[in-house]
């Protein structure tokens, strides 16, 4: 299952930029890419929006949500508002294999995108992101916020093809029971 943050969604696109640019849009974007790869590499796949009515009790081999970060720069953060972050629902049924799927999707992203991993930025938004209380419990589930939409910009809307890759060898990593790549 891939979750497109923030679609269906009237009231809440997500970030949106001084110039328009919608996360949603992006997230819509990416989910889409993934689904097609993953269906053309022989997967069933399920594009779901954020309050899509099949998460209710949505039993898969894995459930992905995808979600861009912030249009703010953060010009002071340390480390910079650059790069991606990955995370599981902190009260996990299947701790060891939501942990596994974090770390393909981490190593492989960062490996594909060659993005900085940003993992003191994972807020108590992602590890208790409301879809993960939705789905079957025994369902592996992540959240990844793929870029900021400020700083990795380019990398969002013109490499999005690189951005899905990302997502893909993250999950074939999982479903085909391999360990993260160090």
């Amino acid at each position: 299952g891939i979750v497109a943050g923030h679609s269906g969604s009237a009231n809440d696109p997500g970030a949106v930029c001084d110039d328009g640019l919608a996360e949603v849009d992006i997230n819509l974007d990416v989910a889409q890419r993934v689904a097609a790869t993953l269906a053309t590499l022989g997967y069933e796949v399920d594009v779901m929006e954020e309050f899509d009515d099949r998460l209710s009790d949505y039993w898969a081999l894995a459930l992905v949500s995808i979600h861009a970060d912030s249009c703010m720069p953060y010009p002071d953060a340390t480390p910079p508002a650059s790069g991606f972050k990955v995370a599981r629902v902190l009260d996990s049924a299947v701790p060891e294999v939501e942990d596994r799927l974090v770390a393909c999707l981490a190593t492989c992203y960062a490996a594909r995108t060659q993005m900085y991993y940003h993992a003191n930025s994972v807020t108590h938004d992602m590890t208790l992101y409301h879809n993960f209380y939705e789905i079957d419990a025994r369902t592996p589930a992540a959240i990844i916020e793929i870029g900021f939409m400020a700083s990795d910009r380019v990398m969002l809307t013109e490499r999005a093809d690189v951005v899905a890759q990302g997502i893909v060898d993250g999950i074939i990593c999982f479903l085909e029971g391999e360990t993260a790549p160090q």
